[in-house]
């Protein structure tokens, strides 16, 4: 499978807004549920959580943390699936990874295909 290449993050203050961006060349990559999960900066080892999510079909979902904040959507003339960010919040800091791995608990989890991290820093 094509790797997934991640673009978008780096510093914000609370309150504002950042984009992460997923691509891929994979031919077949838009049509897996595509996850993003974050790493927190305490995070034993690599453990990680789920952040929302974007069916085949274009359903999204988010974890309540996030909710009325986050959009997840996608282009598929671009093959590239998006991480709108706004409001953020100090807690949101950390390192996000697409992957189209479903549940995993660390990032990277050795199944699936991931992306490499973008760094998220929300700090005043």
């Amino acid at each position: 499978d094509a790797p997934l290449v991640q673009s978008g993050g780096g510093s914000v203050q609370p309150g504002g807004s950042l984009r992460l961006s997923c691509a891929s060349t994979g031919f077949h990559f838009l049509d897996n549920e595509v996850y993003w999960y974050r790493q927190f900066p305490d995070n034993p080892g690599n453990a990680c959580e789920s952040v929302g999510s974007i069916t085949y079909d274009g359903r999204v979902y988010y974890e309540d943390s996030v909710k009325g904040r986050f959009t997840i959507s996608r282009d598929r003339s671009k093959k590239t699936i998006f991480l709108q960010m706004n409001n953020l919040k100090e807690d949101d800091a950390g390192v996000y990874y697409c992957a189209t791995t479903e549940g995993a608990v660390s990032c990277p989890d050795g199944f699936g295909d991931w992306g490499q991290g973008t760094q998220v820093i929300v700090s005043s």
